[in-house]
């Protein structure tokens, strides 16, 4: 059964409807104040696959009040999905553009939430262009609709239901938070850049360093966080470089270039991860990033703050476990080359990483044994490298593992023509746009060359990240069916993080390695142990690596 929630006026709507989205009786109607109470009753009941227009329209708040729900539909996210995939354009679905889903560049979340916020727990302000309780039913029949006659609606199904399952699960993850020890990171940052000084000032290490440079260049008033600035010092004292990228400098000699790397590292440490990171981020002792579900075109995640996706290893001693509990950190290794494997149904490939790391496994098989060859390869071929050492080893994979290769081949073909390619179960990627349609009119071979390269590693990124969701997914319903205290706290392409407690430990290790045998049934079939997960419980996130 579903059942759609949505808001009329100062009441809220409780409609259920059918497998098919018809709706089935009269809606309950709550005021504000009893829509938490309502739902804990019907959850209790079970059954029921909760419809949103948007998953954090409802869900934070719910959480707030100390309930959680098994199941969703997200109707913004479900949406995005069908409205490109090639599986459903037959059904000539459209979605509806007032259901878009939030992406890290919403300006709405460009603030970090507050979970104190009172403005939180207050109806949207009303908008004459909001879509009705009776469009909220009709778009889900519709979405249903376009599933049931698409051309692979089991597939197409399962990615919806983990999508949103995902959805939940990142309201989930902001809200339990991942345990962060403010004392250590400012601990941290005092040793490496000096006392805390007010935003804006240079800390003291950061301000020693400037004050290298500007004598090692010769420039009394450089400001080395002005690229131009550094730039023009550093091509008047004869370093002739075209970027201050680190690969760059570090070619050459000069006495400024230690510094100017140090200054580098330090300077983005203080902007990414500094004090003003802590306190926008942490709160209550808990990094709480703010993430966007199905932001990337492939269905990776994003954050619209905190860089969650990017926290550096030298802070993660931070991330530390409370007392009486562990963090249990799960890595899906290699898993996008071991995707590929699967998808192009390449039985070579799958062999040569079964139970073992899997570059070493291609080596052995194409590169005598070369580990580092066979990456280059695997990466050049996926990644769309035609050139240096990538360009004269893909043929060589192709020779040893011709499926696979042919797979991502046949996908870059068809980016470079302007098509669409899709994922294993059904996310397409998006219409050609301008900039590609003007380069096919042109017979622009560098932009269509371009586009090959996204459409390639499109369907291998796109269908590990289906993987990865599926994981999570069913991860997340795995602690729900064991009621324990343990919570999934962090997500990060192929790596999860969980908050446990001392005596649940060894069940929630199981449960992981449980969850990714059955992602990988979902997706390729029983029998599947093509995707090892290697499992780390410690106290801290640093020592997981």
């Amino acid at each position: 059964m579903y059942t759609v929630v949505a808001r009329d006026g100062d009441v809220v709507l409780l409609q259920d409807a059918d497998d098919a989205g018809s709706p089935t009786g009269s809606p309950q109607r709550c005021a504000t104040a009893d829509v938490v109470p309502a739902v804990a009753r019907r959850e209790a009941i079970g059954d029921t696959r909760w419809v949103f227009a948007r998953t954090t329209d409802w869900y934070p708040r719910w959480l707030r009040g100390g309930v959680t729900v098994a199941r969703s539909h997200d109707l913004g996210l479900s949406g995005q999905i069908l409205g490109f995939s090639q599986d459903a354009a037959a059904a000539g679905y459209a979605p509806d553009p007032r259901l878009a889903p939030r992406t890290a560049e919403d300006p709405d979340a460009a603030e970090p939430r507050d979970e104190n916020q009172a403005a939180l727990f207050e109806p949207a302000p009303a908008a004459d262009q909001d879509p009705s309780p009776a469009d909220l039913v009709a778009e889900l029949g519709a979405q249903l609709a376009a599933v049931a006659t698409s051309a692979h609606p089991g597939r197409l199904r399962l990615l919806l239901a983990a999508e949103s399952a995902g959805a939940l699960a990142g309201a989930e993850m902001h809200h339990a938070g991942l345990p962060f020890r403010a004392d250590l990171h400012d601990a941290y940052l005092r040793s490496v850049l000096g006392p805390r000084v007010p935003h804006g000032q240079r800390p003291q290490k950061l301000a020693h360093l400037a004050g290298v440079l500007q004598e090692a260049l010769g420039a009394p008033t450089l400001n080395p966080d002005s690229p131009q600035d550094l730039l023009r010092a550093l091509h008047r004292a004869g370093i002739e470089v075209a970027t201050t990228r680190k690969g760059e400098l570090a070619r050459h000699s000069h006495p400024a270039i230690a510094p100017l790397l140090e200054y580098k590292a330090l300077s983005r440490l203080l902007t990414a991860n500094g004090w003003a990171w802590q306190d926008a981020w942490v709160r209550d002792g808990r990094f709480r990033p703010d993430y966007v579900v199905g932001a990337v075109v492939t269905g990776r995640w994003a954050t619209s703050g905190g860089g969650a996706l990017q926290i550096p290893h030298q802070i993660r001693a931070a991330a530390h476990a409370d007392p009486g509990h562990r963090l249990v950190v799960a890595d899906a290794a290699q898993l996008e080359p071991r995707v590929l494997a699967a998808i192009a149904v390449d039985d070579a490939l799958a062999a040569a990483a079964r139970g073992r790391d899997l570059y070493a496994g291609v080596a052995e098989r194409g590169f005598g044994g070369e580990r580092s060859a066979a990456k280059v390869a695997m990466l050049g071929a996926m990644y769309g490298a035609t050139t240096g050492e990538a360009g004269r080893l893909v043929p060589q994979l192709a020779r040893s593992f011709p499926r696979a290769v042919a797979l991502v081949e046949a996908a870059a073909r068809l980016g470079e023509a302007g098509r669409p390619v899709s994922t294993h179960l059904g996310r397409s990627s998006p219409p050609a746009g301008r900039r590609v349609r003007t380069a096919l009119a042109r017979g622009d071979q560098p932009v269509l060359r371009a586009n090959g390269r996204f459409t390639r590693n499109f369907v291998v990124q796109g269908s590990a990240a289906e993987w990865a969701l599926c994981w999570l997914a069913d991860l997340r319903r795995r602690l729900r069916d064991q009621g324990g205290r343990a919570r999934l706290v962090f997500f990060v392409h192929d790596e999860l993080v969980l908050h446990v407690p001392d005596d649940e430990v060894d069940v929630v290790v199981e449960a992981v390695r449980d969850a990714a045998a059955a992602a990988s049934a979902l997706l390729f079939g029983a029998g599947r142990d093509d995707f090892p997960v290697s499992v780390a419980v410690v106290d801290s996130y640093d020592q997981a690596k």
